[in-house]
């Protein structure tokens, strides 16, 4: 986790609905609601540069200031627009620096596979984020994935290197990386194209069709 925990400040929120809400997000704030540790749900707003902004440089964990009171949140979940481009709500849940969480965190790819060298490879991306299990204290900003330590042509989560105190929760078998030879799926798509094309067999039908019509003529 990030050395220094951004603080953001909240105001309560005592209105709810559709119409509320969108003059907040006119405003430049977000709604959003504190979840967690036996007390009742917080309605509050949030100033939206400052938590989409430390949203995107992977932060998870904020100091939430609301009316002079602080309190550790996870970021839970951002709901989005109907054109999914826009966040209109925040869910934030309490959190101690010592409890146990599960998060999703960003991949950040680095270096080249030895098997993406040879002729025709293609070097794929199948997941840019991995599902963790780790104390809040110790949730790291994103993971960084080293293809060049990779062997062979498919690196799977078992084989990430995970920071210290930071269990993977992904199916292990699951393929982070790959590395796949275009060459070959071409050989393969021809084939099936020749397959399918039966012109031989079509010629042959309108010559034997055309020799019956000499004999009848005959």
């Amino acid at each position: 986790m990030a050395k220094n925990v951004p603080v953001i400040e909240a105001e309560p929120r005592d209105r709810i609905g559709t119409r509320y809400s969108k003059r907040l997000r006119q405003a430049g704030r977000l709604p959003a609601v504190i979840y967690g540790h036996g007390t009742q749900p917080t309605s509050v707003s949030l100033d939206a540069k400052s938590i989409i902004s430390a949203v995107k440089h992977g932060t998870h964990v904020i100091e939430l200031r609301v009316g002079g009171s602080s309190e550790t949140c996870l970021v839970k979940e951002l709901q989005y627009g109907w054109m999914g481009d826009d966040v209109i709500h925040v869910d934030l849940t309490r959190v101690n620096l010592e409890e146990t969480v599960r998060v999703s965190v960003a991949l950040t790819f680095i270096g080249q596979p030895e098997a993406s060298k040879r002729p025709g490879a293609v070097l794929t991306h199948d997941v840019q984020q991995l599902e963790v299990e780790c104390k809040v204290r110790d949730i790291p900003e994103g993971i960084r994935i080293d293809m060049s330590q990779m062997e062979g042509d498919v690196m799977t989560v078992a084989q990430v290197k995970m920071p210290a105190g930071v269990i993977a929760v992904t199916d292990p078998h699951y393929a982070v990386v790959r590395v796949v030879t275009v060459t070959e799926e071409a050989e393969g798509e021809a084939a099936a194209t020749t397959a399918a094309a039966e012109p031989e067999v079509l010629t042959a039908k309108k010559e034997a069709g055309a020799e019956g019509a000499a004999a009848e003529k005959k």
